[in-house]
């Protein structure tokens, strides 16, 4: 029946129909609480390929719709907070990107933003290097002389998983592609060498400010704040331990500021005073804090 219509008119009926299912999704959240949508949460098509099929040609429209799924289910999880924030699980995160990636196999910011949410330790994200690196390597093979993916495969191994040698080697390989900076040996090669460099990871996030992408811009911004405070604990911690606890009050602020060690309570690069254990002398960001939860530092290898 479909074969004796003419293809404009089957394009159109498949392109309303996929509008027509948007639009009741759209009305869906709408009119039901999150808290009944939490307890749906199913991928309404699990394969990439059977998705390809069923897009009729237009899978760059649908990979649009999926990539927007995806940035909706990070950001539903990202703000769950209170009796509920057990929910945050982000599932349905990596499946929303293979199928997202696999209609539109050059879905550049798709790969790299999504890559950056799966990383995100949690509770700000599912805390999955392994798979943020999985989706990468996709990338490679779909676009195999784009540098970026390789340069960004080595960041996940530096920062999340704090494997240098690792990260090395995908420096290297991304020095070797077409156009690629001169920057790339050097970097490769720091990996091996420096131990503990909030430097490197630094530089790195800089690369990032470029981005032509606004959420990656906001991402490298954030994290080169949180290397700032990295800096700023070190700086408090020192004076901590200089003065050590009172008999009483055990660690303190306080103390400090009576030693004019400190002007007032020490605020972190989001205006956020930060936390002083009383019992450990430890300093922390505060939990309301932006910059809140802190990445783990690489540590060198042994």
């Amino acid at each position: 029946m479909i074969g004796a219509l003419p293809r404009p008119l089957v394009a159109g009926l498949a392109l309303a129909a996929l509008g027509g299912a948007i639009v009741v999704q759209s009305a869906r959240d709408r009119w039901y609480p999150r808290a009944e949508g939490a307890r749906t949460r199913v991928l309404y098509v699990r394969s990439p390929a059977a998705m390809k099929r069923l897009a009729f040609g237009f899978q760059a429209l649908a990979a649009d719709v999926y990539w927007i799924r995806a940035i909706q289910h990070y950001g539903g999880d990202r703000l769950v907070s209170g009796p509920d924030s057990g929910r945050r699980r982000y599932e349905l995160l990596y499946p929303l990107l293979d199928i997202t990636t696999s209609l539109d196999p050059y879905f550049n910011i798709a790969y790299r933003f999504g890559a950056i949410f799966l990383g995100e330790p949690y509770p700000s994200g599912p805390g999955r290097p392994d798979l943020a690196v999985a989706l990468l390597r996709k990338a490679t093979a779909a676009m195999p002389q784009k540098w970026q993916y390789y340069h960004d495969i080595g960041f996940v191994y530096y920062w999340r998983m704090r494997d240098y040698k690792t990260a090395s080697e995908w420096f290297q390989r991304a020095a070797a592609q077409p156009g690629a900076p001169n920057w790339l040996p050097s970097l490769a090669a720091s990996m091996l060498s420096r131990t503990n460099d909030r430097a490197t990871a630094r530089f790195m996030w800089q690369q990032l400010l470029n981005s032509e992408q606004p959420w990656v811009r906001r991402t490298a911004e954030r994290a080169l704040l949180q290397l700032q405070a990295l800096d700023q604990i070190d700086q408090l911690q020192a004076a901590v331990a200089r003065v050590g606890p009172d008999t009483l009050r055990g660690y303190s602020w306080s103390a400090l500021i009576a030693r004019r060690m400190l002007a007032g309570v020490p605020l972190d690069p989001t205006r956020t005073p930060y936390v002083l254990d009383p019992g450990t002398g430890r300093v922390q960001v505060n939990p309301q804090s932006p910059l809140f939860p802190m990445p783990e530092e690489p540590v060198a290898p042994r």
